[in-house]
């Protein structure tokens, strides 16, 4: 049991295992990964370790295992399994290509005998037909295609294709060389037109030659006859081609039909090839991080002998540096180890190499330790490592802290390794550290196993004094203040807090203060109302400023809320206005001109009347004549680009750019969306914007690492889905998300429509894709942004 139930994302193990993924050859391999889990059965643990520690012996010690290919059989024989189903050559070709590894690995270990004998549990019993192979073999070839001589139709029909296709060549030729000399042919030879053999004809001469037209060139002056005489013996031929086809088809549905009884053993050889596949990627992971199979024993301890951190080994290795090890022993004498010491000392990367390594061996993963370490097998492993607050749950750092002491409190016994990382932090130092050691003293009445880090005096006090309590420390080199990252059991640590704000730089003076301080009576309690008074009222100010923008930005969205719904309910009405007026000044204008040239004729072009109708004519055009604005001076926000800061005109409200459309600014104000003018926006600096906006925009869209690319909106309303899409495609593209996948399912296509249609109009989005069809096909989208 592990609590909490991400106890493998604190420790590690999920990256272990994507490691461990990246070794697999198949699909199979790596969904047994995926179901690697922590085992509390001794034998089981045993089986799994036996197994990587062999696979690992044959790698460095023994000649390559024949593994060629690993194809998903499993689908295959499923295929097969159904009455009528054939498989095509290809899918022959893979089951052939499969059961030969399969048969080479088991030969392999034949030879063997005895050397692995837990690799060979593998297939104990697993009997060898290769009856299956020869029977495929006299079908399919080595390159997966179907034999000429299949069967004995097949074999006359191919020889009659090959005599058609030879009497048709030789009579084509003997065709071509005649009107070659006869001078009918264009420049060129014999081509093919739509699968069939041509000669190139010029079209005066396409009457002196029967046969059928297939194409002409481009300028029309030559044609592509096939002759009369050549016709028949293609279409023999083609009759031939079709009859090969049946034929196949037969033979493939006979040899499946032979091959369905196998179905069951075939599924067996594919559980071999996965397991061998599965058991080579740990053997090679271990390889990468030079593990070993420790002894393992049927008991809760551990003796843990030059151990490393998997991953810190990993990250030092790319960067040529070493990892200093770790000797830790929890047994039934030393059952709780307190580590203590200095900050970037090394203790909570002391209690995750302890835990991640207990993980990997309860979970049959050799480790990076000496082969003579010791590990048990425990039951449960309880784990409190960094700050689980909640928002959802009003779990503050320090309450969910407690939360987990009671679980572990409750439910912790003898085979229950505890792993707690700064035990107690997160309150007043004055009540925390007497609640840890009330925990911890309880932990210890019920014989747990675990390894702790602290800071507080009194936890490394009563370890001194408690028996099965030990203290521990990380080493610190107090000439060169720097940490040794060694693990010393047996004394506690210092903190040396003076010792590194001395190195830092803080000010002697201040330091002597800080000494003289160290061991005073907590503050006076009058001093302590005011600092909470002042305190108060600056939170007050902060909350009526955060209630004046909240209202200012309730009242732009309710603004923007109603011009949407305006020009929403009057577009129609306001377009069918605008035709109108369009066409009622095209009407005038047209009898305005008319009129003109009217006036002028009967005035028989009087110059006089001829200006007035001008002039008239003028007035008029000037009346439906569009006002064009004055070009507006350069302003400094039309320097605007998404990231910078900008402030609403006429109020204090803050936000950021997130996407510049034409004239049009939209802004992120915390987690709320506006749209506003450029006209409507200055653009102000980082510094002019307060911390805490800038901090709660920071926590509220650009973390990153909390962030999921991902969204279901299957079964929702159009609307909800959009929204929700909406949302994440902003955050995506603050954060700069290359691409997004939607899960809409599949359905009558109706909601993936509505989805597609909406992304067209956004310029951010580059294209859409459905996923690969054996992973939800057109259920799924995937969105690339630009």
């Amino acid at each position: 049991m592990l609590i909490p139930s991400n106890s493998v994302e604190k420790l590690g193990f999920t990256e272990i295992k994507e490691l461990i993924k990246a070794h697999c050859l198949s699909v199979m391999g790596q969904q047994m990964v995926d179901k690697i889990q922590v085992m509390n059965n001794y034998d089981q643990i045993l089986k799994f370790l036996s197994q990587a520690n062999e696979f690992k012996n044959i790698l460095e010690n023994d000649e390559a295992l024949p593994i060629h290919h690993f194809f998903d059989i499993k689908s295959l024989a499923n295929k097969a399994k159904i009455e009528g189903a054939f498989l095509s050559e290809d899918e022959f070709y893979q089951v052939q290509a499969s059961l030969s590894t399969v048969f080479a690995v088991i030969a392999y270990f034949n030879q063997r005998e005895g050397l692995y004998p837990n690799l060979e549990a593998l297939f104990e019993h697993l009997p060898i037909e290769k009856s299956i192979l020869k029977k495929i073999e006299a079908v399919i070839d080595q390159k997966g295609k179907i034999r000429p001589n299949a069967s004995r139709e097949l074999a006359d029909i191919t020889a009659g294709i090959a005599k058609a296709e030879q009497e048709a060549r030789r009579k084509i030729d003997q065709i071509f060389k005649n009107a070659t000399a006869n001078g009918w042919t264009a420049d060129g030879s014999l081509t093919v037109r739509d699968g069939r053999l041509c000669i190139p004809l010029l079209a005066e001469n396409k009457r002196k030659l029967k046969g059928f037209i297939h194409d002409e060139s481009a300028s029309g002056q030559t044609v592509y006859i096939e002759p009369e005489e050549v016709f028949s013996l293609n279409n023999n031929i083609r009759d031939l081609e079709f009859e090969r086809r049946r034929e196949i088809v037969r033979i493939l549905t006979a040899l499946t039909d032979e091959l369905r009884p196998y179905v069951p053993l075939l599924l067996s050889y594919h559980g071999l090839l996965t397991k061998i596949d599965f058991v080579r990627a740990k053997a090679l992971f271990a390889i990468d991080i030079e593990a070993e199979m420790p002894i393992l024993v049927n008991d809760a301890k551990l003796k843990l002998q030059d151990a490393r951190h998997p991953l810190l080994y990993l990250s030092f290795k790319a960067e040529k540096k070493t990892v200093v090890p770790l000797n830790v022993t929890i047994d039934g004498e030393t059952r709780i180890v307190v580590v203590s010491g200095p900050n970037a000392g090394g203790k909570s990367v002391c209690m995750k190499t302890v835990g991640l390594l207990q993980m990997m061996a309860q979970a049959g993963l050799l480790i990076p330790a000496s082969d003579v370490s010791t590990v048990g097998v425990f039951k449960q492993m309880f784990v409190d490592i960094g700050d689980d607050q909640s928002i959802e749950s009003d779990l503050s750092t320090y309450s969910a802290h407690l939360s987990k002491m009671k679980n572990f409190v409750d439910m912790a016994n003898g085979k229950t390794l505890v792993l707690i990382d700064e035990f107690g932090t997160g309150t007043d130092p004055q009540f925390g550290g007497p609640i840890a050691e009330a925990v911890l003293e309880t932990l210890n009445q019920k014989q747990i196993r675990g390894v702790i880090t602290t800071h507080y005096s009194n936890l490394k006090l009563f370890a001194s004094n408690t028996p099965g309590i030990e203290n521990a420390s990380m080493l610190f080199d107090n000439v060169q203040m720097r940490p040794l990252y060694i693990l010393e059991v047996g004394k506690p640590g210092s903190s040396y807090a003076f010792e590194i704000a001395q190195k830092i730089g803080l000010p002697k003076q201040v330091l002597d203060l800080a000494r003289n301080k160290v061991g005073v009576n907590q503050k006076k309690v009058d001093t302590l109302l005011v600092d909470l008074e002042r305190e108060k009222k600056e939170i007050f100010d902060t909350k009526l400023k955060l209630d004046k923008q909240q209202r200012q930005m309730d009242s732009l969205l309710t603004e923007n809320e109603k011009l949407k719904n305006y020009l929403e309910e009057n577009k129609k009405a306001l377009i069918r206005d605008a035709k109108q007026e369009a066409k009622n000044i095209i009407l005038n204008a047209n009898k305005l001109v008319e009129n003109t040239i009217s006036g002028i004729k009967s005035s028989n072009a009087d110059k006089e009347k001829t200006r007035q109708l001008r002039e008239n004519l003028s007035r008029e055009l000037e009346k439906n004549t569009a006002k064009t604005e004055p070009a507006r001076p350069a302003k400094a926000n039309e320097g605007l680009k998404p990231g910078d800061w900008v402030k609403l005109t006429g109020s204090e409200t803050t936000g950021q750019v997130m996407e510049i459309v034409k004239e049009n600014v939209i802004i992120a104000i915390g987690d709320l969306r506006t749209v506003a003018k450029k006209g409507r926006v200055q653009k102000v600096s980082k510094k002019e914007v307060p911390k805490e906006i800038r901090r709660s925009f920071s926590a509220g869209t650009g973390d990153v690492a909390n962030f999921s690319p991902e969204i279901d909106v299957r079964g929702k309303r159009g609307e909800e889905a959009l929204y929700e899409i909406e949302k994440l495609l902003d955050r995506a593209l603050m954060m700069g998300i290359g691409s997004l996948k939607i899960l809409h399912g599949k359905g009558d296509g109706i909601l993936r429509k509505l989805i597609r249609d909406y992304l067209k109009k956004y310029d951010a989005v580059g294209r859409m894709e459905d996923e690969h069809a054996d992973r939800g096909g057109d259920g799924i989208t995937y969105v690339y942004l630009k």
